[in-house]
């Protein structure tokens, strides 16, 4: 009778992925993979957390960043009247 590993079990861990139909190659997986962890980039760099919720605007250091210069007719007042 074949047994399940449990997850409790020292040593054993869920997998994160699970191929349930068809039989998936490595480089299928790894083309997965490489999905999933760009979608998650994207998603962080978007300003949201993986869960959803959104991310604190003390721990993101885009806003450092200051907005590109725009030279052209009174860009001079833009620089001192930021607004």
């Amino acid at each position: 009778m074949p047994t399940t590993p449990n997850a409790s079990e020292p040593g054993e861990h869920t997998p994160y992925l699970r191929v349930v139909r068809g039989d998936a190659t490595p480089e299928e997986i790894a083309a997965l993979t490489a999905v999933l962890t760009v979608r998650t980039a994207q998603t962080a760099h978007e300003g949201t957390a993986a869960d959803g919720s959104p991310r604190s605007g003390w721990r993101d250091r885009s806003r450092l960043l200051r907005a590109p210069l725009r030279p052209g007719p009174s860009a001079w007042r833009a620089a001192y009247h930021p607004g």
